[in-house]
């Protein structure tokens, strides 16, 4: 063990601030990607007196169903002055800025290495929990602190470069949804609607390999799944890959350029985009559909901004007075939806200023799946500080 190693329990103190007179009515929790989250849950009625205090640069973890999600859910708050969480929350600060950088901690909290460790060590813990203890005894190393605020500055420039990107691209897809709203403003009046699959070559979903999760391989055919799928946007990091016997027990389900795709399952449901070129060539599988217009790229982009709408994802969803939604559309479902069938020049016009806009939104999902691989470099090559 490195002579700078040192345990967490070494370089943090366990806080346990309550919010005794209520003032504090920010709740929230710690999603599974490591981020603060508003809380959802309903707490009318609640005595928020109970609720623990979190207050800025204090850290948040969760230390139940450790081994069975194979990821600890632990962040550093830095949006609030302070905010309150459920008391089942361990929360923790660091003790002395000057032996360790709470934004360094966190980097390290960040890293693929850390989560497999502290799920090997959580798998003798009752449901795969981890106590406190066993989550203290974690070690990592601690390198001088001018060397830490280096690291902290390089991983910072990467981060907000590519909050930067996201921006621009939000930016970018909010003036094309303005152009669309334009051109098909009176759409379910003026023209007439459709089923789907009028406009349609193929909708299918496909499968998972056997073998599940085991038998992706590191390179190979892509296997597009609803982690996969955003509205208007591909996301790159989750994508897994099969190899070309696998693929070929997929060959119903082969995506081709242009196709939609529409998640059908689960909480990102009815979440749709296009593929990107560059994850070709490529198979669903059970969760995602394949939406293929039979007039090509403008009706894609008209296709997938119409299903993106909110009014359609209400419709698909059967969103009722009670606000329940329900986590599952099925092919039949999909085919015989009905959106309004425009005029072909209409369809074209809006076809080429999307084609021009997504040329630069690629480009910067591009940039930022470079970054982000550039992130993981620099987490892996913290261990060796």
């Amino acid at each position: 063990m490195k002579s700078n190693y040192k345990s967490i329990g070494e370089l943090v103190d366990r806080i346990d601030e309550r919010n005794k007179d209520g003032s504090i009515t920010t709740l929230i929790g710690v999603s599974i990607d490591k981020r603060f989250i508003p809380s959802v849950a309903n707490v009318i009625g609640t005595d928020l007196t109970t609720y623990k205090v979190i207050r800025k640069y204090d850290f948040a973890v969760s230390l139940m169903q450790v081994s069975r999600d194979e990821k600890i859910p632990v962040a550093c708050q830095k949006e609030y002055d302070a905010a309150i969480m459920s008391p089942a929350y361990p929360i923790f600060r660091v003790k002395d800025e000057n032996v360790i950088l709470p934004e360094y901690l966190e980097m390290w909290f960040m890293r693929n290495e850390f989560d497999r460790e502290a799920s090997f060590v959580a798998v003798g813990g009752v449901r795969g929990s981890m106590p406190w203890e066993e989550f203290a005894k974690l070690r990592l190393p601690v390198p001088n602190i001018e060397v830490q605020r280096d690291i902290v500055s390089s991983y910072k420039t990467i981060t907000d470069r590519i909050t930067l990107k996201k921006q621009i691209n939000d930016n970018l897809v909010t003036a094309l949804s303005t152009y669309y709203k334009e051109l098909f403003a009176d759409a379910d009046t003026c023209f007439p609607k459709v089923a789907l699959q009028v406009l349609c070559t193929k909708i299918g979903s496909g499968a998972t390999p056997k073998g599940g999760k085991a038998a992706y391989v590191d390179e190979g055919i892509s296997l597009i799944r609803s982690t996969n799928v955003f509205d208007f946007s591909f996301e790159y990091d989750e994508l897994a890959h099969i190899t070309q016997g696998q693929a070929d027990a997929l060959s119903n389900v082969v995506v081709e350029q242009n196709d939609v795709l529409f998640n059908i399952t689960g909480v990102s449901v009815a979440r749709c985009c296009m593929v990107p070129n560059d994850v070709l060539p490529a198979r669903v599988n059970q969760h995602v559909m394949i939406v293929r217009p039979y007039k090509g790229e403008a009706m894609s982009y008209y296709i997938m901004f119409t299903l993106c709408s909110a009014d359609n994802k209400a419709k698909l969803l059967g969103i009722g007075q009670s606000g329940s939604t329900r986590e599952a559309i099925n092919k039949q479902e999909l085919e015989s939806f009905e959106i309004p069938l425009p005029d072909d020049a209409l369809v074209q016009d809006f076809g080429t200023a999307a084609k021009k806009i997504y040329n630069h939104i690629q480009t910067n999902v591009r940039e930022i799946h470079a970054l982000d691989e550039m992130k993981k470099v620099l987490l892996a090559q913290l261990s060796s500080r």
